[in-house]
C-alpha cells in the first residue's frame, strides 16, 4: 500500500477524506442557506447563498490541512473537484429544501 511519507495517508484515504469533507461542506452550506436565508421562493433569489457556498469551499482548505491532507500538491484539478463537489451537494440539498413545502 503506497503511503505519503509526510502525512501517512494513502492515496485512497486522501481521496476519501477530500470527498467526504467536500460533501459535508456542501450539505452544511445548504442547511445554512435554508436556516439563514429561508426556503421560500422569494428567499431563493438573493446572492447570499452563493457567498455561503464560496465560504464553504474556502474553509475546507484549512480543515484539510488540520486533518492531515497535504494541500501543497493540489493542482487545478483538485481545487476544481472540491469546488464542484461542494457546489453540487449544496445545489441538490438546497433544491430539495426549497421544494419540500411545495405540496403542503
Amino acid at each position: 500500500m503506497a503511503t505519503d511519507t509526510t502525512t501517512g495517508l494513502s492515496e485512497h484515504m486522501r481521496g476519501v477524506t477530500v470527498t467526504t469533507i467536500a460533501c459535508l461542506a456542501g450539505l452544511g452550506a445548504a442547511l445554512g442557506s435554508a436556516t439563514i436565508f429561508g426556503t421560500t421562493a422569494a428567499d431563493a433569489v438573493g446572492t447570499g447563498q452563493a457567498l455561503l457556498v464560496a465560504t464553504a469551499i474556502l474553509i475546507q482548505f484549512p480543515i484539510l490541512k488540520v486533518v492531515g491532507v497535504d494541500i501543497s500538491d493540489f493542482g487545478i484539478k483538485d481545487n476544481l473537484y472540491i469546488a464542484f463537489m461542494t457546489f453540487c451537494l449544496w445545489f441538490i440539498t438546497y433544491t430539495v429544501l426549497l421544494t419540500s413545502a411545495v405540496g403542503a
